[in-house]
């Protein structure tokens, strides 16, 4: 299956995951999707094989609530089998709405925004201290940027020259509550980035070629950490889900179920 066409895959697991459950994500879910998606099966050296060892590529997803794209994409490279996925939010389930470190393939258990730079930081500068090869990605919402500890980490990680390091911002423009720029304006990205000596890229998020050329530039670049800027659109995929604040956290109907559905399988079609 070709990328962009896996992208839209993991989506429809994505929907039937929520719909299910009656629980979710589902905007930021679909917006961080071929992000997931290339790190997984075109950037990171992590296997269901090599997890248990500390010498595979580090992956952190600071924006937890988004943990239904990740488990996704987990199933598909092998870490459980998709009959996991049918108890997620469930009692009992250790499939849960956010990210736990009882689930195969998951290092960081997050939700609390704000942190998962710093842990990120600190798997970095191990890795440098250690004299290992392997990479940290953390990836990050827009909206969770308005957290001052995610500035403290991104200090540290400037400061100790972590290029081994790469943060991934979710630029999707939207968080629960409106526009990130009605919220906490967001849009001086590069300049703020740069004064805390980080080298700043800019993708097209939802481009799985163009995500995975900045990931190539930010893996070749030294002497500062990276962080990559991927313009994203929220609800990506189903156009009326695209750019809608309201599926933050919103349970598809039956026929908005059905709707997208079929949307989804008609763009993976063409993609295929």
């Amino acid at each position: 299956m070709k990328l962009q066409a896996k992208s839209y895959a993991l989506r429809r697991q994505v929907l039937e995951m929520i719909y299910r459950a009656k629980t979710g994500h589902i905007g930021g879910d679909f917006s961080v999707c071929d992000i997931l998606n290339v790190l997984y099966n075109r950037v990171m050296d992590v296997t269901p094989e090599n997890f248990t060892s500390a010498d595979h590529d580090h992956f952190i997803l600071s924006k937890g609530h988004s943990v239904e794209a990740l488990y996704s994409v987990l199933c598909d490279k092998g870490f459980f089998s998709p009959e996991d996925l049918l108890t997620f939010s469930q009692f009992g389930t250790k499939y849960i709405g956010h990210p736990n470190n009882k689930v195969p393939g998951i290092e960081m258990n997050s939700g609390s925004l704000g942190h998962g730079l710093s842990v990120g930081v600190g798997m970095g500068l191990a890795g440098k201290r250690q004299g290992k090869d392997y990479r940290v990605y953390v990836v990050m919402g827009d909206g969770e940027l308005a957290e001052g500890s995610v500035w403290e980490g991104a200090m540290a990680a400037g400061h100790y020259q972590l290029d081994n390091l790469c943060a991934v911002v979710d630029r999707n423009r939207l968080q629960i509550s409106g526009t990130t720029e009605e919220v906490m304006t967001q849009d001086s990205q590069d300049d703020r980035w740069a004064a805390f000596g980080w080298h700043t890229l800019h993708a097209k998020g939802n481009d799985v070629e163009d995500l995975e050329r900045a990931f190539e530039e930010a893996k070749a670049y030294k002497g500062k950490p990276t962080v990559i800027i991927a313009d994203t659109v929220k609800g990506c995929g189903v156009s009326f889900m695209e750019g809608k604040a309201e599926w933050h956290h919103k349970v598809p109907t039956q026929e908005e179920y059905e709707a997208a559905k079929r949307e989804l399988l008609e763009k993976e079609a063409a993609c295929s």
